[in-house]
């Protein structure tokens, strides 16, 4: 397998997390997304949407979209249930990740550490900053009655929304008025196998 990823993206460590836990060797390929190689034609060959990460199989074939990536890995494992109600919540909470985390939380951190601020950006970072509290707020209400997101034990939906939440403060977010969150990041960087995102890939 090789993983095509930016070191600093968060979507792409949800993937080298899980495979560090499940033990798989894979060739890592850097791409450097702020010089534009995600979109040059070989990189449009294997994700014609031209973002990381994406996991080139063994069959020459390959995946996108992280959660997807993630799903796709988990099968079979200890972290994704089997079919029912827990399967269901999982994509609940990576739907979650994607939609109301991940596009407040994640770009703010993107944009403080990568992109000069115009007074554009900073306009939109106090909006973003109000959407990603809430979804810190959900998250910490949840993990105040479950040591983790689905079925009370460790999986694929936490690897998806620790990847951004553990950096949040990078992208202006405190962590302090959420202790329950705080214990459950613990949890996570407590589990077996587990790397930490500027580990070596």
């Amino acid at each position: 397998m090789r993983l095509h990823d930016f070191p600093d993206s968060g979507n792409g460590y949800k993937v080298r997390l899980l495979l560090a836990q499940l033990g798989h060797a894979y060739e890592y390929v850097p791409v450097d997304i702020l010089a534009g190689e995600s979109r040059t034609p070989e990189f449009l060959a294997r994700n014609p949407n031209g973002k990381i990460p994406v996991l080139e199989l063994d069959d020459g074939s390959c995946l996108w979209e992280s959660n997807a990536i993630l799903f796709h890995l988990a099968e079979g494992t200890p972290f994704l249930p089997g079919p029912g109600l827990d399967r269901v919540r999982v994509l609940q909470w990576m739907g979650f990740e994607q939609y109301s985390h991940e596009p407040h939380i994640a770009t703010s951190r993107f944009w403080r550490k990568h992109v000069e601020l115009t007074p554009w950006h900073r306009e939109r970072l106090a909006e973003k900053k109000t959407a990603g509290e809430a979804a810190l707020a959900v998250m910490d209400a949840h993990l105040a009655a479950h040591p983790f997101f689905v079925a009370d034990r460790y999986g694929v939906a936490d690897i998806a929304l620790y990847a951004y939440t553990h950096v949040a403060p990078e992208g202006g977010f405190s962590l302090a008025p959420h202790p329950a969150l705080r214990a459950w990041l613990a949890r996570v960087e407590a589990q077996p196998g587990f790397v930490p995102m500027a580990g070596p890939c």
